[in-house]
């Protein structure tokens, strides 16, 4: 039978890195259980396991698959088998036969009778079983399926440990991101007045060096150009992907791939937001925004 669903609940975050080992023994038989998982694009299930188990095979990757939804994990096991001790029986019927048959034998002819050790040297009067049964056998399989599931279980938990811990940290940096975009909306270089100037002080440079120029055409072309230039869609798309993402960490479960998703799309409104910057208090929040967003991206690569 299938262990239960021990995949990371909805609620927590998982990290990609974890770490477990489980040990036990069965009949004559030791066994130990080593998970290791590291970052992966998908699911990567690697197992060595040695001769002769290749039964559980399926059984294993089914276990591991409920338990990591992204990631490569390597999965060693180690089983080792005590040389066990023989079954001794004698054959009692066949050795009372023997005796039945050849001390008359040996009367008649004047030989001594047959000795003790002589007669349990025979084939058959001693039988040895030094063969497990194949209860035994499916015994051990169960219980290291078993010990797969216990460990399987310590390295959700620790994996859990961990992206809760990532989940912090990601969080502090939507924080950054979010009071930076408040900070670019907020800028004195946005406001109308400052716009407005920087405007006119252009078109007044532009006239007195060249008086040709159609001054009602060049005030039409600088409201197109600072039309062109206004960040307000980056900014109303950061504050979006800010609150998607605490959403999916809110939510928790396999919500990696969806948050490298958006940080591809922070990084994009982050860089139309320096190219369209006509100021250099702009440009700097902006550049800021980038680096909190590639941070924040490093983080989240080794979250499931």
């Amino acid at each position: 039978m299938l262990m239960a669903s021990i995949s990371n609940p909805e609620g927590l975050v998982a990290s990609m890195t974890g770490f477990a080992r489980i040990s036990g023994h069965v009949g004559n038989w030791t066994w130990a259980w080593e998970l290791k998982t590291v970052n992966a694009k998908g699911l990567d299930l690697r197992l060595r396991m040695p001769t002769g188990f290749d039964a559980i095979d399926g059984d294993v990757r089914a276990r591991l698959a409920k338990s990591v939804a992204r990631g490569s994990c390597y999965a060693t096991l180690s089983a080792q088998r005590e040389a066990p001790s023989p079954t001794v029986r004698v054959n009692t019927d066949v050795l009372a036969k023997l005796i039945e048959i050849l001390h008359p034998i040996a009367l008649q002819r004047g030989l001594e009778g047959p000795s003790l050790d002589g007669l349990l040297a025979i084939r058959g009067v001693v039988e040895m079983n030094e063969d497990a049964p194949a209860e035994a056998e499916t015994e051990v399989s169960q219980a290291i399926l078993a010990g797969l599931d216990r460990a399987a279980g310590d390295l959700a938990q620790m994996r859990r440990r961990e992206g809760e811990a990532l989940s912090q940290i990601l969080q502090h940096r939507l924080d950054r991101i979010a009071l930076l975009t408040n900070k670019a909306e907020h800028a004195p270089a946005r406001a109308p007045e400052a716009v407005k100037a920087r405007l006119v002080a252009s078109v007044a440079a532009l006239i007195d060096t060249n008086s040709a120029l159609d001054v009602n055409r060049l005030h039409q072309e600088a409201m197109l150009l600072a039309a062109k230039a206004d960040i307000r869609e980056e900014l109303d798309r950061l504050k979006t992907h800010v609150q998607a993402s605490r959403d999916l960490l809110i939510a928790g479960g396999p919500i990696g791939r969806r948050l490298d998703f958006l940080a591809q799309e922070f990084g994009r409104e982050a860089n139309t937001l320096c190219s369209k910057a006509n100021d250099v208090s702009l440009t700097a929040i902006g550049l800021d925004l980038k680096a909190e967003i590639e941070q924040f991206r490093e983080q989240i690569q080794n979250i499931e």
